[in-house]
């Protein structure tokens, strides 16, 4: 290119310079991200870190030992406010982060640091904006030996648990505990006729399933309730409940604050060789007027309304608001999960929706008079009666005012032990014999 006249090639030099420099700078170069948001969700499963952004986030990350830190450079930010806030959110009581340290690196990129308590299986990723999120990095911080649900529930159990079950009455109200007993088993005698053996009783384990936590608060009340903490007080009553049982117990997929995938909610029930699993949820709806209590369960086909579609449309996209890491998904679980053939669980699972969906109406009005099916991905354990309960629904005012209140909730509570216990009765459970763990 020929130099203007006048213009000397030093000046020129000096043009593209302070162009380059213009591009570079902060009034010339490319506004940065903007952070929203930092949350940090706590639970003895794992620790997740959240930063949200108006655009994607750009991320380094490695682990530093001696000792153990987690240290992440966020390209193009500013060290802001809402970062200057990070280290307050991190509570004495976590299980694995002890604190967390925030600072500009270098121009351009702000290091966070986070110093462990113990050793960690960090998984960092990022998520695409959904519903009311931005762009999300996520630190998930899992231990390196994860929880494993069935030793926790072998842990907490008493000897006595193995013999409960064996002394209760008679009784024969919906009130009373049911008599829970294998079939009887057959020997072959001596003299080559068959004999029974006594059937001896055991303690049935139920899986109960708070609805959403963490990232995900479900549905949300014009009062600014959110489903996730409802679910999870009614579901903490029951579990109460349950265990004062002579011959129940009960296991919460999460008790706290916290995400739990749907396809994990299921790998736990099975793990822990559940009889019955009992997902917990507050409904919403575009009306305000919507209201009244509903039972679902899993559909091998279409869903039995537009409804039932919609809402199983709508709990399915859980894990997007939750936040899954993809990466890490199992497939072959999935595509398992959905081959096998689930008729004969949801012909039992509509018997416990039905003795359940009969206890709902003393307490409440019923949305539905029946049993409603649709494909929810959280009841798709193949050797599980799984059943969806809508206690009522948030997005209705009045509504979200008793799904406040702590007589309500026990009332809740106690209508759906009495329809475990009804289940109980009319269909004693068999023998442990499971389909092969699908881990």
């Amino acid at each position: 290119m020929n130099a203007e006249p006048g213009v000397t090639r030093r000046d020129l030099l000096k043009f593209a310079g302070a162009t380059l420099a213009l591009l570079v700078s902060p009034v010339g170069r490319a506004a940065a991200t903007s952070l929203l948001a930092v949350r940090v969700w706590p639970a003895a499963e794992y620790t997740r870190v959240t930063i949200e952004g108006n655009s994607q986030l750009k991320y380094t990350h490695l682990l530093v030992t001696d000792p153990h830190r987690l240290v992440v450079d966020l390209e193009g930010v500013e060290f802001d406010s809402v970062l200057q806030s990070l280290p307050s959110k991190v509570l004495d009581s976590d299980p694995y982060i002890k604190l967390i340290r925030a600072g500009r690196n270098r121009p351009g990129v702000v290091r966070l640091v986070v110093e462990l308590k113990s050793e960690i299986n960090p998984q960092v990723f990022t998520l695409a904006p959904v519903g009311n999120y931005g762009h999300r990095l996520v630190l998930d911080l899992y231990p390196t030996t994860p929880v494993d649900p069935l030793l926790a529930l072998i842990e907490k159990s008493s000897p006595m648990d193995t013999a409960a079950g064996q002394t209760g009455d008679a009784r024969t109200s919906a009130d009373a505990p049911a008599q829970i007993a294998r079939p009887e088993t057959v020997d072959q005698a001596p003299n080559g006729r068959r004999a029974t053996r006594p059937a001896a009783n055991r303690l049935v384990t139920i899986v109960l399933d708070p609805g959403h936590g963490g990232e995900d608060p479900g549905a949300v009340g014009s009062r600014g309730s959110f489903e996730k903490n409802v679910t999870l007080s009614i579901a903490r009553r029951l579990k109460q409940k349950i265990d004062a049982e002579p011959n129940m117990r009960a296991v919460l997929t999460r008790d706290g604050d916290y995400f739990v995938p749907l396809g994990q909610r299921v790998t736990r029930a099975r793990r822990v060789q559940s009889d019955l699993f009992v997902s917990i949820h507050a409904d919403a709806f575009v009306r305000p007027d919507a209201r009244g209590s509903s039972v679902f369960v899993l559909s091998e086909s279409g869903a039995s309304s537009s409804a039932a579609r919609w809402l199983a449309q709508k709990e399915n996209d859980a894990d997007l608001i939750g936040g899954v890491n993809l990466a890490k998904q199992d497939g072959h679980l999935a595509r398992t999960l959905l081959d096998l053939s689930q008729t004969a669980t949801i012909n039992d699972s509509v018997k416990l929706g039905k003795a359940v969906l009969n206890e709902l109406g003393d307490i409440n009005t019923l949305h539905k008079g029946q049993v409603e099916q649709a494909g929810f991905a959280v009841l798709k354990a193949p050797d599980i009666p799984s059943i969806l309960v809508e206690t009522a629904f948030i997005s209705n005012p009045e509504e979200e005012q008793r799904l406040n209140d702590d007589a309500y909730q026990d009332k809740m509570a106690n209508a759906i032990l009495k329809g475990l216990r009804r289940y109980f009765r009319d269909n004693p459970p068999l023998g442990r014999t499971r389909i092969a763990q699908l881990d």
